[in-house]
């Protein structure tokens, strides 16, 4: 599949799929297995005179400024901690990783999404956030409860959430009045959804316009419809895949009909041109996208004739949330220096701030107001909302070795060209293989 734009996949969750099988590999073949037992994590607060020079690792560009503003307030406590920000772009953040993994040279602190989380847990090179916990430096009631849970394995937690995704509805409110089509609701249902892209495909086709473009990428796509179905994509338990029962089908067929009736770009289009691209372009009336496509479009010809509603509801509501968390390397040579980071990131403070320099949807409940008025006439609550009806981004081990097989089946199922019983039977059979190989 298609790697989107670097703005786009600002905190995309599952890209990069082939760097994070080769992280797998490289990884298990060069460290324990076990992860840290649950005592582990020890935690002294750094004094305020530390000396001690750090490294912050992360992959976008568009959030320097905000994090440059919180290392200021940082060196403000911490005078003599200098702090080094490695930016490396998504596309080959995880690659660089994993050598630095294999080394024993990662960075004193770094970001990890949800799919990368539990191959660095597991093998035992982040720390654990036990100490910090125990002397009350941070407190996961701060963040949303699956926020901590994607970060926590076998009852330890490791990261500290940074910030959040959820999933919404963008529209072109003057391709709706062109096409004359009602604009949506945030109690649109799937029929209101595919009935609008229909008709506004089939009314603006000779101007090259589409009614939606759909993403195809699970986060922002078919998670949110297999969820909105009353479907999994793993069960409960983390040891079966569930893609052939009967709702997480009916989630999977959303996206087929939508393209089979011209509603969207077909999968070729979309792989040539991401949907975030035919939206910000005028060529889609909609786009299902997340918070992070904020920047984009407000840069772009159509800020001005944007809105966003709740993604339209199946037989339930849901969207997929994710976000990053700051990870402290468990081999680092400064690990006090990268603790008091890690602490000042996670502080209400600091996240306040990132929230309103507009970079992001702030973790830290009560910070995101900002976020929420930082594109004027645009409901960016929406977002905030939908946290009640949020369901975790689903990862496991290895994630990297289901998301190539979604990779591989998916496409065919969506473009029309293979049948969906049968196709998301064999994806079923070969991504629990693969849970069991974990």
């Amino acid at each position: 599949m298609h790697h989107p734009t670097s703005r786009a996949t600002r905190r995309r969750a599952a890209s990069g799929l082939a760097a994070v099988a080769v992280a797998a590999l490289l990884l298990t073949g060069c460290s324990p297995a076990a992860a840290p037992a649950s005592g582990g994590g020890a935690y002294t607060a750094a004094p305020k005179d530390l000396k001690a020079s750090i490294t912050y690792a992360l992959w976008d560009q568009t959030q320097v400024k905000a994090i440059q503003a919180n290392l200021a307030g940082f060196k403000k406590e911490y005078p003599d901690i200098s702090v080094n920000v490695d930016v490396t772009p998504y596309d080959a953040y995880f690659t660089k990783l994993q050598t630095e993994a294999s080394s024993n040279t990662l960075p004193d602190l770094f970001w990890l999404n949800g799919p990368n989380f539990r191959l660095y847990a597991d093998n035992g090179k982040v720390e654990p956030i036990t100490g910090l916990v125990k002397a009350g430096a941070i407190d996961p009631a701060n963040y949303p409860k699956a926020l901590d849970e994607l970060y926590t394995a076998n009852g330890v937690a490791y990261g500290v959430p940074k910030d959040f995704d959820t999933i919404g509805l963008w529209y072109n409110k003057a391709l709706f009045a062109k096409a004359g089509v009602a604009v949506p609701t945030n109690d649109w249902t799937w029929d209101d959804f595919q009935q609008a892209a229909k008709t506004i495909s089939a009314k603006l086709n000779g101007q090259g316009v589409y009614g939606a473009a759909a993403g195809m990428d699970g986060q922002t796509t078919y998670y949110d419809s297999i969820f909105q179905a009353g479907g999994n994509v793993i069960s409960a338990d983390g040891k079966q895949s569930e893609y052939a029962s009967p709702a997480t089908v009916k989630g999977i067929e959303f996206w087929r009909d939508l393209i089979a009736s011209k509603g969207s770009p077909s999968v070729k289009q979309l792989t040539d041109t991401p949907a975030d691209q035919w939206f910000v372009t005028g060529k889609a009336a909609m786009f299902v996208g997340g918070d992070w496509g904020r920047s984009e479009i407000a840069d772009s010809p159509v800020a001005k004739d944007t809105q966003v509603v709740a993604l339209p509801k199946g037989a339930q509501q849901a969207t997929v949330i994710h976000g990053v968390s700051n990870v402290v390397a468990a081999g680092s040579k400064n690990k006090q220096a990268a603790q008091a980071l890690q602490v000042y990131l996670a502080s209400k403070a600091a996240q306040q701030q990132q929230g309103d320099l507009g970079a992001v949807i702030p973790a830290f409940t009560g910070t995101q107001d900002s976020f929420a008025k930082s594109m004027p006439g645009v409901d960016l609550q929406v977002f905030l909302d939908q946290l009640a009806d949020a369901k975790p981004l689903p990862v496991s081990k290895n994630t990297a070795a289901w998301n190539a097989l979604e990779a591989k089946y998916l496409p065919g199922v969506f473009d029309g060209t293979a049948p969906v019983e049968s196709t998301l039977k064999t994806l079923q059979t070969q991504m629990t293989a693969a849970l069991a190989k974990e």
